[in-house]
């Protein structure tokens, strides 16, 4: 009886994204959440490892082909029509779309079939680093799809001004979330004998990320390079993993090059973090990629790290400058190794009050329970 009960209040959710990983990475508190609340999730994209772990927490997913990179309108056509196949067969209630070309193509195919839908701007990405033939011929497919989508959701003022200003989408279906959210609970500061960080004999950076050129991990090894030449004893570690067919993506070489010059550790991918970042004394991103607000700066921030970042859209929200962290330039390595040798140089009690200040705002403006409430109030509105 109670499974009846479950089944009638609760609502067929889809959600649609580039891989399983980022579903999995991003939206498990959220999909944890709607689950428990008897709604039922599936998630359609290209597989990948993280699809048994989705299942386990109770999701359905559906295999979806596509590369959210190429530009093949033959391929695109393809996938537009699989997804209108997949939505006719699921009929959901409503339908998440992320990245580019799910928020396109679904958003057509969810109008299609008259199934309401949201698309979630994660980030401007590759396609708006530049206004070149690309940029013009994304914003024209986004302008024709988001009609369709019952709300446009984007994760920093900035990069919805950009689909405003251009005409892209209008203003009344625009809603800005802070970030993806963060789970504060899980990320939190490691208790340790002596109440605060391990105390380690070296001085330790981390950053971590998908190994992008534009990420900024060219910057942060000419930064530690800058510093190690001017006689700074430190370690500098780096985690993430590497995509090789992306064009951004750095080599291996320049990695194995940096790693003889002893200019920092490469210690390849890590499923959970918080152990990295526990025995790190600053968090360093400097990136300038189009990012919405990066997970990576939450994180950190919220297990009582300070951070250096950039100035750039997204990661400067996270960053209360002089308070929680310290900014600088984007792609000015000189820049960043200054702001390095001032958290070298900062006193043990600064570190760590920078750090407490670091997860204060985290937990006011980017806990996932304010994201979550989000999804829940949309699905309530759109979804019935």
């Amino acid at each position: 009886m109670g499974m009846t009960e479950q089944t009638v209040k609760g609502k067929r959710i889809a959600m649609v994204s580039n891989n399983a990983w980022s579903v999995y990475n991003f939206r498990l508190d959220v999909i944890r959440s709607l689950i428990a609340e008897g709604h039922r999730v599936v998630v359609i994209s290209p597989e990948d490892e993280y699809v048994s772990l989705l299942e386990q927490e109770g999701c359905r997913f559906i295999t979806v082909k596509f590369d959210n990179r190429s530009v093949d309108p033959v391929a695109d056509f393809q996938f537009y029509l699989r997804l209108k196949q997949v939505y006719r067969s699921e009929q959901p209630d409503i339908i998440f779309h992320f990245v580019a070309k799910p928020n396109i193509y679904g958003s057509l195919a969810a109008k299609a079939l008259r199934i309401p839908s949201v698309a979630v701007v994660t980030g401007l990405g590759y396609a708006f680093a530049r206004k070149n033939w690309l940029y013009y011929f994304v914003r024209s497919l986004y302008k024709i799809a988001l009609k369709g989508a019952g709300e446009v959701w984007f994760l920093n003022n900035e990069d919805a001004r950009v689909f405003s200003k251009e005409g892209i989408v209008e203003i009344t279906k625009i809603k800005v979330l802070p970030g993806e959210g963060v789970n504060t609970s899980f990320f939190q500061p490691f208790a340790t004998a002596n109440g605060g960080r391990p105390l380690s004999t070296r001085f330790r950076f981390l950053m971590a990320c998908r190994l992008l050129r534009s990420k900024g991990v060219g910057v942060y090894a000419e930064a530690c390079r800058i510093l190690k030449r001017k006689g700074f004893q430190f370690d500098a570690v780096l985690i993430g993993f590497f995509e090789a067919h992306h064009p951004d993506s750095i080599t291996s070489e320049e990695l194995d090059k940096w790693q003889a010059e002893g200019l920092l550790r490469y210690l390849g991918f890590s499923k959970d973090v918080r152990s990295m970042l526990a025995e790190a004394d600053c968090f360093v991103f400097p990136s300038y990629y189009h990012e919405g607000v990066p997970r990576c700066l939450m994180e950190a921030a919220s297990m009582e790290l300070p951070v250096i970042t950039t100035r750039n859209r997204g990661c400067r929200e996270v960053v209360v400058e002089g308070v929680t962290g310290l900014l600088c330039q984007t792609g000015d390595p000189f820049d960043l190794a200054d702001k390095m040798e001032m958290m070298l140089s900062m006193p043990q009690a600064s570190l760590v009050e920078m750090g407490k200040k670091g997860r204060d705002l985290v937990v006011g403006k980017f806990d996932v329970s304010r994201v979550v409430a989000e999804y829940k109030g949309v699905i309530a509105q759109l979804g019935s």
